[in-house]
């Protein structure tokens, strides 16, 4: 329904009866609102989502080292003889325990060196304290939105009027109320409950990678403020990334969700108010269909009138190369005959109905006889 068919009702009627409606009319308006709703930032969703692809690439190719294990074993125990052991043991005489005849020195024990890789860099440590702040930081999100995913808000109203048209008193009460609840963000599969599905998914898969897995056994230490600006952190893109994130959960520690509540009562007098006296008119002559003909007739009318409009239009279309005064005759004409016809039928029908009824009334005169 494109229109309000109800208007036709309004336009309908006689301007001085809508005045004596409307002056006469005392109405009284009660509100009551309760709010309650959430304002909350997810660009720490977006900024996670973004940087994960950044600290994989990190993770795949991870600074490293080379760490030398010094030990004394038993020669029998030593895995191999490097240079720095025969300097060790030429500084260390006591671990000779023979020397041969042939001039062989027979060791009884030897410095033995395990070269091992390392990824305990300062870089490595700041992106392991960076993922252990993500999944610290998106557990706390989690629980925050169990409260911060909707939005309620109720409005409630009632509406009393009355009024005198003539003689006539109109009253009207009606109450009004509706519910909303609302969740926060996107819905289907691109959902913010999926999303926060997906990047906890994607942390944990950092958190298994061999670099990670390492520093945590070796209980390597966070990386506390301020950060050292090292060549790698400065100048490598993915490092970049990684910072601008490092930067606004330090920034974000605490829930910075925006809590709103609002519960209110009172007596509306503005504009609503006016709203509800119009519709209370509306329904008003609504209702006096009931015993009023006259918005009938003027309905009919202007059908009549539409009808009338719409034929004439179509002839002029279909004609437009004939003269007005030929066109005006041809009408004038055509009216003539079907109106001529239209009666003659009508006076047909009234004879023969009239012709039978006499004949009616002669056989009800004989049988009396």
């Amino acid at each position: 329904m494109n229109e309000l068919k109800v208007l036709d009702l309004y336009q309908n009627t006689p301007k001085d009866r809508l005045e004596n409606f409307t002056n006469n009319t005392r109405a009284e308006l009660n509100i009551s609102t309760n709010v309650n709703r959430v304002e909350t930032d997810f660009e720490w969703l977006e900024i996670m989502e973004d940087t994960i692809r950044y600290l994989d690439n990190i993770l795949r190719n991870p600074n490293r080292f080379i760490v030398n294990e010094d030990e004394i074993v038993k020669v029998e125990l030593a895995r191999r003889i490097t240079v720095e052991s025969i300097r060790h043991l030429s500084k260390h005489t006591n671990f000779i325990q023979k020397i041969e005849d042939n001039g062989d020195v027979k060791p009884s024990k030897i410095l033995n060196i395990n070269k091992e890789e390392s990824y305990d860099t300062y870089e490595n440590r700041l992106i392991y304290t960076l993922i252990d702040n993500m999944r610290n930081f998106l557990e706390i999100k989690k629980k925050s939105l169990i409260t911060s995913s909707s939005v309620k808000d109720v409005k409630k109203a009632s509406y009393s009027a009355r009024t005198k048209v003539g003689n006539e008193n109109v009253f009207v009460e009606m109450s009004y109320s509706s519910s909303l609840n609302e969740k926060v963000g996107p819905q289907g599969e691109d959902s913010l409950e999926n999303r926060i599905k997906r990047l906890d998914d994607d942390i944990t898969m950092l958190s298994n990678t061999d670099v990670i897995k390492a520093l945590k056994k070796a209980h390597v230490a966070r990386v506390i403020p301020p950060i050292k600006k090292t060549n790698v952190i400065l100048k490598n893109t993915n490092f970049q990334y990684a910072m601008k994130l490092w930067d606004f959960l330090q920034n974000h520690v605490a829930n910075d969700d925006k809590v709103i509540k609002s519960n209110k009562s009172y007596e509306e007098n503005g504009i609503l108010k006016d709203y509800m006296n119009s519709t209370f008119l509306l329904n008003y002559l609504a209702m006096n269909t009931l015993s009023d003909t006259s918005q009938g007739k003027a309905a009919t009318k202007q059908a009549v009138d539409e009808i009338t409009d719409k034929l004439v239009q179509r002839i002029v279309e279909l004609n437009v190369d004939m003269p007005m005064s030929e066109l005006k005759e041809r009408i004038g004409d055509k009216i003539a005959i079907t109106r001529y016809k239209t009666e003659a039928s009508l006076s047909e029908v009234s004879n023969t109905f009239s012709k039978h009824i006499k004949t009616y009334l002669e056989k009800i005169e004989n049988i009396e006889l």
